[in-house]
């Protein structure tokens, strides 16, 4: 096949990812009204599709490069975006120079090591937004690729710059014990502090604010596009909501106004302070626990498991609704023996009213070698969390499944009846079970 008939090919391609919509959202066409690809766009699909002769092993590292080294890949015109952007990047929050007045040495350095007086020769700076805690030097960004050291401040790149937009049923996040059967305003930007390699979204977690060239919209314009859409929810998510966390606290705070509610989707990498700031204006967070092993976050994420496990703990202590879910890939975190130790701390840190979705997982990104997780697996991990006692766990991302329904942990009876993300019917009277008058955990209105 010739290179001419590949880019019609890719240009023409239909497919989308499996957990958001079409990134082309609003933004897009008033950008780019040919709707032709950009370059990197085209470059992006090539690689996606393994064309060219390339292996995906082969070609899957390059999509996992250093922020340093992304400038290397830029086109022109995204080059010029990017100059855009830093001209109007507000000043992050949650951080500290190297040479700031008020600058705590001991976010780096020991005790023993720390000097009376001393003036880096650079303003390094430490992140103090996710756990990666990135160090960084001017002119250089965070994993996450939003957050840039411009002369000993850091910019937040991708505030007022949603990339994707859509209208959801809430229980697709998935919220299953938060306002059923609504509909949530979902909104994303670009990046994440994790590089999962099953990640469903990477289009958006793995790229930089300047990939996408979109409308820049104050919190005042999501509020007004929410309530156009006549939705009570606003959901941040798609990609890590973490690193655009300026963002949610600010059109949060808006929302309230207006009585909307907020949701996170969230993979719960992130610092206390941060998540401190944003129980104070989210209703709702969905954590990904993606395994309970260090070993599989820092092999399959790029990251570790104590900060998620911090996460969910400080929520759990909060008046935030909590719900968990676990993506469960085939031989990387399906053993009986991991699954069972989630199932025990979930109980022992969080108690067993907390909603604890077991998804299936699907073969994207980078391991596409993997099959789908048997829905047996599935099952044994929902019969497995029943009898520990966990009140309500669910069978993910299998429609028609008796697992999508809520039952009463007191008399089994079913509560809500779904069939994949949407609410065939709910039983709900006041909150309780219409049998036994059992509370059903949740926020119902």
């Amino acid at each position: 096949m010739d290179t001419e008939n590949i880019h019609e090919l890719i240009c023409t391609s239909t497919e989308e990812p499996a957990d958001h919509p079409s990134i082309h959202t609003q933004g897009y066409s008033e950008q780019n009204p040919s709707g032709k690809l950009t370059r990197q766009q085209f470059l992006q699909r090539v690689l996606k599709a393994g064309l060219c002769g390339l292996s995906w092993g082969m070609i899957s590292p390059l999509l996992a490069l250093p922020p340093s080294i992304h400038s290397l890949f830029k086109t022109p015109s995204e080059k010029e975006y990017l100059a855009e952007i830093l001209a109007h990047a507000p000043v992050a929050r949650f951080w500290q120079g190297a040479n700031s007045t008020d600058v705590n040495c001991g976010i780096c350095h020991d005790e023993q090591e720390l000097p009376e007086t001393y003036i880096h020769p650079e303003s390094v700076i430490r992140c103090q937004l996710c756990a990666q805690a990135c160090l960084i030097s001017p002119g250089e960004r965070g994993k996450c690729g939003t957050r840039l050291n411009k002369a000993g401040q850091l910019l937040s790149l991708n505030y007022g710059r949603p990339v994707s937009i859509h209208v959801d049923p809430i229980e697709k996040k998935p919220f299953f014990h938060f306002l059923p059967g609504n509909n949530a305003f979902s909104m994303s930007t670009t990046g994440c502090p994790l590089s999962c390699k099953f990640c469903q979204n990477w289009e958006l977690s793995q790229a930089d604010p300047e990939d996408y060239q979109v409308e820049w919209r104050s919190a005042g314009d999501i509020i007004d596009l929410t309530l156009a859409n006549d939705a009570p929810i606003i959901a941040y998510t798609y990609n890590e909501p973490t690193v655009f966390t300026d963002y949610i606290l600010d059109i949060a705070a808006a929302g309230k106004k207006y009585n909307l509610r907020s949701v996170m989707v969230s993979c719960g990498f992130m610092q206390s302070a941060p998540l401190t700031a944003l129980l104070s204006v989210l209703d709702g967070i969905k954590i990904d626990l993606k395994g309970f092993s260090p070993d599989f976050y820092r092999t399959v994420c790029s990251a570790e498991l104590d900060p998620v496990l911090s996460s969910i703990r400080q929520v759990a202590r909060s008046s935030v609704h909590l719900e968990i879910v676990n993506l469960v890939v085939p031989t990387l975190n399906d053993s009986p023996q991991m699954m069972g130790n989630l199932i025990d701390w979930i109980l022992d840190e969080v108690g067993p009213d907390v909603p604890v979705h077991f998804t299936r997982f699907h073969p994207d990104y980078q391991l596409r070698n993997l099959s789908p997780t048997p829905i047996s697996t599935l099952e044994r991990a929902y019969d497995t969390a029943k009898e520990k006692g966990l009140h309500y766990p669910y069978v993910g991302n299998v429609p028609g499944h008796p697992g999508n329904h809520t039952y009463c942990p007191q008399c089994s009876q079913v509560i809500i009846e779904r069939r994949g993300f949407f609410v065939l019917k709910s039983h709900l009277i006041n909150g309780r079970c219409p049998n036994c008058q059992t509370a059903i955990a949740g926020v119902w209105q």
